[in-house]
């Protein structure tokens, strides 16, 4: 039962059905399918030239469905090794050139980051504080007209200074949405 529980499925693009396994690991859990179809319509279902980032990358169901998107390249950061090494062999599996693979640490990976992403996927472990550490460090990791897609059990209260709320919704215990960089002054 496992086998087929621990795979994920790309729901567009030029990896679309394909499945991917994952490796079991504490707090590591896929965006659901109805999830990501929402977020990629929000999105829109290319992503050509967009420069991403896929924090706590997990499964990485985000950043592969980018990728199958045309992104022009997706950075997966995950800290587990062993997580991290089923990212790099289904980043083979499917030849996937965009697909950058760190292993590290995410808010380490942000403190440290000199560039600006179109896309930022954050979906940390629900049972830690690792989106209330995020969050403040998003709006400098933003490009202009950047975006980044939040998912969580629990909406955050309040947004930090540079953020502002785009568009949001809630599936089954999953609540997710979309922020941007707020507007200068405002």
């Amino acid at each position: 039962m496992s086998q087929s529980r621990n795979k994920v499925r790309i729901i567009g693009g030029e990896f679309r059905r394909r499945l991917l396994p994952f490796p079991d690991a504490a707090g590591l859990r896929p965006t659901p399918d109805r999830v990501r179809e929402t977020l990629f319509n929000w999105l829109g279902q290319d992503l050509y030239g967009k420069n991403c980032l896929d924090l706590f990358a997990g499964s990485g169901a985000l950043g592969f469905e980018a990728a199958s998107r045309s992104a022009r390249r997706v950075v997966m950061v995950e800290k587990s090794r062993q997580v991290c090494e089923s990212l790099q062999a289904n980043r083979q599996l499917l030849q996937a050139g965009a697909l950058e693979v760190m292993s590290g640490d995410a808010l380490l990976y942000l403190k440290n980051c000199r560039e600006r992403f179109d896309v930022i996927f954050v979906d940390p472990p629900y049972d830690s504080d690792l989106l209330q550490q995020t969050l403040p460090l998003l709006a400098q990791c933003l490009s202009e007209g950047g975006v980044a897609y939040v998912e969580a059990r629990q909406w955050p209260d309040a947004l930090p200074e540079g953020l502002a709320l785009l568009k949001r919704d809630k599936a089954g215990m999953v609540h997710y949405g979309l922020l941007g960089r707020a507007a200068e002054g405002a």
